[in-house]
């Protein structure tokens, strides 16, 4: 794609809260035409550059330059606000609660002046792009997560803006409104020829970027395309199974800084170059344990990023974990569902839900917003009553359990429990004093959680001032003061870096491989997901797809085919027409496009033939490896298309 003059320009950019360095010495420039990303963790500076360009924060130093004017006061700001759309960070922040979804959408572009055949025109297209147009009368608070954030995105730009700057415009929502959110990006690119700024937390977002800039303490640490970017860090993924899992990992990380533990795979980063010599630079690390299913690939961009903050930091992610006593073992199962329901009224949100989860297994609850994961872990808590069906938890029954279940699981939910203007040490006191534990036992775990969560140094500290990575291990710290045998955890890293994220799932790992605790988690990470030993994906209410992470990417590729990856110069026009000619899984993936084949050598020269016709050249088809984010989206799709075919009697 031939990319236009720079239609933002940022040269030596400050920004500054009282004492404290927001954003220190930032340039970089937008050209008309591409989706920019701004990538870093929480409290990188984001934020602020995205506002400052929007025109709605001051700054301190340098210059921001849009569409050739320079953005140093409110008037200059109003110069080009018509040009631009700008979606905050948070969930349907910029919407308004009590309006239906139509009524929203009517709102802005009256706001915006857009003329009443325009808005009709663009209403109608909008709503179909993100599925929402049955849902048009609903109320806004009654959305789930991902329809708030569609429908944030379409109020920002029903003015059809020249530049789009997107906040985080994706965290908390599930795969399917992430790929509905990309594709609606891509077609307006393609046909009005907007630009965009979209900054992340999801880092396998990052290859979706024409061009990218990855912040860290208010510095640029990389800048360029996602193939740029890659090649900052020479090395290679390894991955392969080793038993003892935990012994595995403590030799791996004397000698490597990126290690983590995927359900019962071990995903090792190393700088080696050559295949063969990672393989054995790997088993030598072992010693006498030794590596089997040994798989090696290029690594992600998120490996990338961690290995460049770790470099920065010059530290490992996370600290060891201290040894302490096991937990009593639960004998039996842990968690156990039989048929599950809750009805709101007339609405079915659980339908005959049943799964089971052993002590010591991680179990993940998958689905898209709205598909009723919250709904079962709030049964399974006790905190919601069901409708129909059973449910035990830790050996207690949860219809008549009442306390007996509180006092053995730990709750950790998507809105923090946590008392923001209480310091780390209060609110873990505070926790243990709810839970009953006297004073030498709150004193013993206090010490326990500081060491277990890397909050040593931040006891007095407030916990509204908490970067958000640490603010969740604070979370975890609270739900596990009391030594419970099973721990619920809903979205727990939405929003949290990748160190952080990693040093949380280490964290969970242990207590699973070492204290036989249960954990069962909801997330929309799907490269979270992969951590678990066993998932179950929830749709309308219903569990439709069950087993182990590898189990069903083995199911996908048996039923739709190994996973296609195009380099293609135009790659929009041709999304239509390889869905017409029968593949499935087809979906745009920042320049390049996703598909799924049973033939993938046999089916490439239809796939050029296809990709010409819509005037686009072909640069490369490769195979890549079935991701879990490809797994879900391809169930999803096929079970909505299913449920048209049913509600109007014809193939959707």
């Amino acid at each position: 794609m031939e990319l236009a003059e720079p239609i933002v320009r940022v040269l030596g950019f400050v920004k500054r809260y009282k004492k404290h360095v927001a954003v220190q010495g930032v340039d970089l420039e937008i050209k008309r035409g591409e989706i920019y990303g701004l990538i870093g963790p929480d409290g990188a500076g984001k934020s602020s550059l995205m506002k400052a360009i929007a025109g709605v924060l001051t700054y301190d130093e340098g210059a921001v330059e849009v569409f050739g004017t320079l953005i140093d006061s409110e008037r200059a700001a109003e110069q080009v606000k018509q040009q631009l759309g700008f979606l905050p960070q948070g969930l349907g922040l910029n919407l308004y609660p009590d309006l239906s979804v139509e009524e929203n959408i009517d709102f802005f572009a009256r706001l915006r002046l857009v003329p009443e055949p325009a808005l009709i025109e663009r209403k109608a297209r909008f709503l179909a792009m993100t599925r929402l147009d049955k849902f048009r009368n609903r109320a806004m608070k009654k959305l789930s997560g991902g329809m708030k954030q569609k429908l944030g995105l379409i109020c920002t730009l029903i003015h059809e803006p020249e530049l789009a700057i997107l906040d985080e415009p994706t965290t908390g929502v599930d795969p399917v409104s992430r790929r509905d959110f990309w594709t609606i990006l891509a077609e307006l690119l393609r046909e009005r020829g907007m630009t965009a700024l979209v900054s992340t937390a999801y880092m396998d977002e990052a290859a979706r970027f024409h061009r990218l800039s990855f912040l860290s303490s208010g510095k640029v640490v990389a800048s360029g395309t996602p193939a740029e970017v890659q090649a900052l860090v020479p090395g290679l993924m390894v991955t392969f199974e080793a038993t003892p899992q935990m012994e595995a990992i403590a030799r791996l990380k004397t000698q490597y800084k990126q290690v983590e533990a995927l359900g019962s795979l071990l995903h090792v980063f190393t700088e080696e170059t050559i295949h063969a010599s990672a393989m054995q630079s790997i088993t030598s690390s072992l010693g006498d344990i030794r590596p089997v299913h040994l798989r090696v690939d290029e690594p992600e961009l998120e490996d990338v990023f961690v290995a460049l903050l770790l470099r920065q930091a010059d530290q490992p992610p996370s600290a060891e974990m201290p040894r302490v006593t096991a937990l009593a073992a639960n004998h039996g199962l842990a968690i156990e569902a039989k048929g599950l329901i809750r009805d709101f009224g007339a609405f079915r949100a659980v339908d005959r839900v049943s799964f089971q989860v052993k002590s010591g297994e991680i179990f993940g609850l998958l689905g898209a917003n709205g598909a009723g994961k919250t709904t079962v872990i709030k049964m399974l808590n006790g905190l919601m009553p069901p409708t129909g069906g059973e449910g035990w938890v830790a050996g207690a029954d949860m219809k008549t359990a009442g306390g007996a279940i509180k006092e053995r699981i730990g709750y950790m939910s998507q809105a923090f429990s946590l008392y923001l203007d209480l310091t780390v040490e209060e609110n873990i006191r505070l926790f243990a004093g709810i839970y009953g534990l006297n004073r030498p036992a709150t004193t013993t775990r206090l010490e326990w959680i500081l060491s277990m969560a890397g909050l040593k140094g931040y006891e007095s500290s407030l916990t509204s001032r908490l970067p958000m990575g640490v603010r969740q291990r604070l979370a975890l710290g609270c739900a596990l003061v009391h030594q419970p045998r099973v721990l619920f955890l809903d979205e727990p890293t939405s929003g949290v870096d990748p160190i952080g994220r990693r040093h949380f799932w280490d964290i969970l790992s242990v207590l699973a491989r070492e204290e036989g605790v249960a954990i069962m988690v909801t997330t929309h990470y799907m490269s979270e997901a992969e951590h678990c030993d066993k998932l179950a994906l929830m749709f309308a209410g219903r569990i439709v797809s069950e087993g182990s992470p590898s189990e069903m990417k083995r199911q996908v590729e048996t039923e739709a085919g190994r996973l296609v990856e195009l380099t293609v110069d135009r790659p929009a026009p041709a999304i239509n027409e390889l869905e017409l000619a029968g593949f499935a899984g087809v979906a745009l993936f920042g320049t390049k496009l996703h598909l799924l084949s049973h033939d993938p050598e046999g089916d490439e020269p239809r796939i050029r033939e296809i990709c010409a016709a819509s005037q686009g050249v072909v640069q490369s088809i490769k195979t890549r490896p079935l991701s879990l984010e490809d797994v879900f989206v391809y169930r999803v799709m096929e079970l909505e298309k299913q449920e048209r075919k049913q509600t109007t009697g014809v193939a959707a």
